[in-house]
Parts: C-alpha cells; structure tokens; sequence
C-alpha cells in the first residue's frame, strides 16, 4: 500500500476539528504509512493531539499568513506540505477551506482531486474511493491511476479519530508567503441561540412548503410558524433544514420564513445530511425530500395526508395531524 498524507487545518484556538479527525480515522484504516501535515497560526497544539495516532511524520506549516482561510495561503502551504511529504495519496477533510483550495494544489502538483467522497478503502492493495453521483440516486467505487491523488472526504461519513493526547515532535516546513490583498479583521458569528445549521446536531427538522400557506381558517400564520420552528430549534438544539420550494418563495413574493436561506437547503439541490433522526413538517414526500434524508437514520413525518408519497414507505413513523397542533404541543412540552 502506498504512502497517505492527511492535509488538516487548525482552528482559532490551535486544535483540529472534527472533519480533520475523520479524515486521520480514514486514512489510518488503510493499513499504510501515515503522514500529517498540519497548517495554521500556531500547529504544537494540534500535533500534541493527535501525538498518538501512529503517524511516522508530523509536518507543518506555521505562521499568522496561515491562521485565517484564503485561497493563496492555504494553496501554498498546502504545496509545501505535499512537496515535503512525497506522499502519492494525500486526505484531506472536505471542509470549505479546503475544497476551494487542493484543486488548485492539484493542478500544481500534476495530479488528480477528487472531491465528496463518502468512504475510502484499500482494495488489494489499491486504494478506492466511493462517491454519489446524479444529486445521490448512484454510487460509485472508483480508482485512479494519477498520482498525486487528493481525495476530499465529506464530513459526518467516518468516525473521528480518538486517542490520547501526548507531546509530538513536528518538522517544521519553510514556505514563502505569497502576497495576498486581502486582510481578516475578525469574525462574526451568530448567538449560538440564533443559530439554525447544527451539523453536529441530534435532530434534523425539515420545514415544509405547508407552514407559509393558507390554513384551516383560511388565513397565513407565518408569523406563529416562525416563532414554533425557532422555539422548537431553541429548545432541541435541533438543525434546521428546509426544501428548495420553501426557500424561493421569496422570488415569487410569497411570504417566506426569516429564519431559512439556501444554507438550510436539503434534497437534491441542496445537502444531504447525516444527522441520526429527521422529523419532516409539511412534506409532500417527492424526491427531492426523499434524497434529502436519505443519510438520516430515523425518519419520521408530520403530514395531514396519510396515503402521500413520504407516508408510504419513505418514514419510519407518520403522524397524520396538523404540524402547527403537534409543533405547539412539542414547544410546550420543550
């Protein structure tokens, strides 16, 4: 089997995330030398935390021009960390930094990138990679003979790497900064309260196109729809998804939900979440809210039409009621 090197980043506070620890969990299956290379304002941290992983080298790049995402900076370290390592396939977590930046380094290094990948495993000694195709209705298996060989591994497919932490010896790789027009200030983030995409969340609830629609007494209650699935968000600490109908109705000047944009979108136009239980509102049950949830564990849907396309066969359990009835009842038990 040949030599991995798994690409990771830090965060602002000096360790790695999650996504990184998949890709290092992934890339130890493999049965071959490991290699890590680490890249970020100040690296020590991160290294003590995988110090017993097993890897035969600890690369990094360290430096302020590292610390913040940017195409030009991530791209060189990248380069380096490749070029120093001489490693033939190289891991990365699929994160956005890094998708933006290893194709590029792809390109610079004369090799192949590929990117969502799902699963990676040595089949008779040959690394494979699995993948989706057509918006998810295929998966593929598939190998490469280019090498270098970059493979971006979608976050939430792998269990992470755990270990013990310990004190790690890291080579120190020389990059020359390249010149960059841009500077980072800081960062802005919402009140963890206010947040809607919990990756990392139990539950997913997805809103339908029914909450922005006329109800029983003939009227619109979006209002009450957005205060029940922010109250119901709040209090689960649940992620918030949403199909693509509910999402564009504001180009349609229709009433919409504040609290959705095309980040919470799921389903074949959007992301396919992997969270372990998924309760859908006001779901029609199509394919695009089938492939939506198709990486949920736990299906289960509110819906006023028992025969519809989500209640036969798509959930594992239906509640054929009125999803503002059941949603206030859940808030107030909440």
């Amino acid at each position: 089997m040949e030599s991995v090197l798994v690409l990771a980043h830090t965060e602002v506070d000096g360790s790695l995330a999650k996504p990184a620890l998949e890709a290092l969990a992934a890339a130890s299956a493999l049965g071959a030398p490991v290699t890590v290379g680490l890249a970020g304002a100040a690296t020590q941290a991160a290294a003590d935390q995988i110090a017993t992983c097993g890897a035969v080298r600890l690369l990094a790049v360290t430096g302020d021009a590292f610390s913040a995402p940017r195409y030009s900076t991530d791209a060189a370290a990248a380069e380096a960390l490749c070029r120093a390592a001489g490693c033939s396939l190289i891991i990365a977590a699929g994160t956005s930094r890094w998708a933006r930046a290893l194709p590029g380094v792809a390109c610079r290094l004369g090799g192949r990138v590929d990117t969502h990948t799902t699963a990676i495993a040595a089949e008779g000694g040959v690394p494979a990679i699995t993948r989706w195709f057509y918006r998810q209705r295929m998966e593929a298996t598939l190998t490469r003979t280019q090498r270098p060989w970059i493979v971006l591994l979608d976050p939430g497919c792998v269990a992470a790497w755990s270990g013990a932490a310990g004190k790690a010896a890291v080579e120190a790789v020389a990059v020359e900064v390249p010149a960059t027009r841009t500077t980072v200030s800081g960062y802005r983030a919402p009140q963890s309260d206010e947040q809607t995409i919990r990756p990392d969340a139990k539950l997913l609830f997805v809103a339908g196109a029914g909450w922005t629609k006329k109800q029983a007494d003939g009227a619109i209650h979006t209002a009450e729809a957005e205060q029940l699935i922010v109250g119901f968000l709040r209090r689960a600490q649940a992620s918030l998804g949403s199909s693509k109908s509910l999402v564009d109705q504001s180009g349609e000047g229709q009433a919409v939900l504040t609290c959705l944009s095309h980040m919470n979108q799921v389903g074949q136009t959007g992301s396919p979440p992997r969270h372990a239980k998924g309760l859908s509102t006001c779901c029609h049950g199509e394919e695009p809210h089938v492939v939506g949830c198709r990486f949920i564990n736990e299906r289960r849907a509110i819906n006023l039409d028992a025969g519809c396309g989500w209640a036969r066969g798509k959930a594992d359990v239906l509640y054929v009621a009125d999803a503002f009835e059941v949603m206030r009842h859940l808030v107030a038990m909440l």
